[in-house]
């Protein structure tokens, strides 16, 4: 244990020092290096190397040129909840962040096998814990609560609604923990490239690895064998065992061309996990079946990167956005997995976010119900067709939306919209109308999921002296309130180990 965090403290020292030296020699320093260690760096790292938002190296900037990043930093960007700084800095500040950004940093930042390995942090064994949970509820209706504001998790019991433990984790973890399929470890993602594996039934931190410097998501194979997270930064694809011991890493690249990577989600039927690229435009199938450790990629060509995708219930179909290119629109796709080809557009306008979407029956077909990161909009599309079957006004746009098998109500945040931030806006399936509004006046209320059978609703009012909203899932009423520091987001065992069609995945 003494020899492994010595090296972790060597290698991130190491790191540090070289990333705090290139600060100094950049050529807008000091005015732009001040200016970003108070405006930028909570969110992005002091050394530019990521935190809750991207990192903001040339390296990460290759698709987006210099008039687009000042027009972000000016006006914000809302599919990512960053804030517009046009009112607080002058064009002249702007324009030297910009400048900075676009700066390389010396040395390049790089995160490499032998850094991947040294980070590795065996914290528990978890082979001498008990083999079932040392509390007592239903661990099916267990819902993992992620507090931002203080950066802890509560444990809650989906039954009593009461806290069953609260422990610390990383800073800004990712807001979707995955699961062993048993139930009993989760597996976080923070930011800045942690993987944490925590034992759910005798609440202990068991290991913990850096995937990179910047991470956007993990993801758990449906036999429990596997980790893989998707990398900003470096541009990579990296394969963990389950105890996060490294197997392989994958470059993202095409060619001489490197990316970013998307995002990447299991694929439990295929038995295999699917990545998206960002800055490329590939999707990549990494299959996991058979006993051997998963096989090099099957790459599928696509005309446009997707910036996130969403997963039809047959596990065929991925359906795709793209961020707009300058003065353009998002566009949205339907990529065949099997024939490995694109084979529709989804007439969806907007910023779609399909990662978000929930899938059920309306009329005898399925549909697909996707909120909208621009527009107040519901677009609900036929997932045969690839037509929309209808698109439901909202108060503003939105990031969530839930539901459940056992329900017949969606529910959909206007978290996007300054002036609608404080509502949920429930959707009868049967309908496709709007049936009722519930308000937090003045406060940011969002992200739903529900409790194993359906009955009830919790809200995460996204506030630092926030709390968790418990609401009937039938009368909308408020049932109860639990204070939390900023809950981001909220799971429950059971809708995402049996891949509920309510719930993302």
């Amino acid at each position: 244990m003494k020899r492994t965090l010595f090296t972790v403290v060597t290698a991130t020292l190491s790191l540090t020092l070289g990333l705090a030296q290139a600060a100094q020699d950049s050529p807008s320093a000091p005015h732009a290096t001040a200016l970003f260690q108070q405006h930028c760096a909570s969110c992005h790292g002091a050394q530019r190397t990521g935190s809750m938002g991207p990192a903001l190296l040339p390296e990460s900037l290759a698709r987006l040129r210099p008039a687009e990043a000042r027009k972000t930093i000016a006006e914000g960007r809302p599919a990512t909840q960053m804030p517009a700084f046009q009112a607080s800095l002058s064009p002249a500040d702007i324009q030297a962040l910009t400048e900075l950004i676009y700066q390389p940093m010396r040395p390049t930042p790089a995160w490499t096998e032998l850094d991947i390995q040294a980070s590795r942090v065996q914290h528990t064994d978890a082979r001498k814990l008990p083999n079932k949970p040392q509390w007592k509820a239903d661990p099916m209706n267990l819902f993992i609560v992620v507090e931002g504001g203080d950066h802890h998790v509560s444990l809650l019991d989906g039954d009593r609604f009461e806290r069953i433990h609260r422990f610390p984790t990383r800073y800004a973890l990712h807001g979707g923990p995955k699961f062993s399929p048993d139930g009993r470890f989760v597996y976080f993602g923070s930011r800045d490239g942690w993987i944490s594996k925590y034992d759910l039934w005798n609440l202990k931190l068991v290991a913990e690895v850096r995937a990179g410097l910047n991470m956007r998501n993990v993801a758990v194979s449906s036999d429990g064998r596997w980790v893989i997270a998707a990398n900003y930064l470096p541009h990579s694809v990296v394969l963990f065992d389950h105890d996060l011991k490294l197997v392989q890493t994958h470059a993202a690249r095409s060619g001489v061309e490197s990316s970013r990577v998307s995002a990447v989600y299991d694929a439990a039927p295929r038995q295999s996990f699917v990545v998206a690229l960002k800055d490329v435009p590939e999707l990549w199938e990494i299959s996991y079946a058979g006993k051997k450790a998963p096989a090099a990629p099957r790459r599928i060509q696509l005309e446009e990167p997707l910036d996130d995708f969403f997963f039809d219930p047959a596990y065929r179909h991925a359906l795709g956005a793209s961020r707009p290119q300058g003065d353009g629109q998002a566009t949205a796709q339907v990529v065949d997995l099997d024939a490995g080809r694109k084979v529709a557009n989804l007439p969806i306008a907007g910023m779609p976010h399909l990662g978000s979407g929930i899938t059920f029956d309306y009329q005898g077909r399925r549909v697909l119900a996707s909120p909208n990161l621009k527009d107040g909009a519901i677009d609900v599309i036929d997932l045969t067709n690839w037509q929309t079957v209808k698109t439901i006004a909202t108060p503003g746009p939105g990031f969530f939306m839930r539901s459940h098998e056992k329900t017949p109500y969606a529910w959909v945040d206007s978290m996007m919209a300054p002036k609608a931030k404080d509502r949920l806006t429930v959707i009868d399936k049967r309908t496709l109308q709007v049936v009722a509004e519930v308000r937090e006046p003045g406060k940011t209320l969002a992200h739903i999921e529900f409790t194993r059978d359906g009955q009830y609703a919790l809200a995460s009012l996204w506030e630092m002296d926030g709390a968790l909203i418990v609401y009937d899932a039938a009368t909308f009423k408020e049932v109860k309130r639990l204070p939390m520091s900023k809950p981001v987001g909220k799971y429950n065992l059971h809708n995402k180990l049996t891949r509920s069609e309510g719930t993302s995945h």
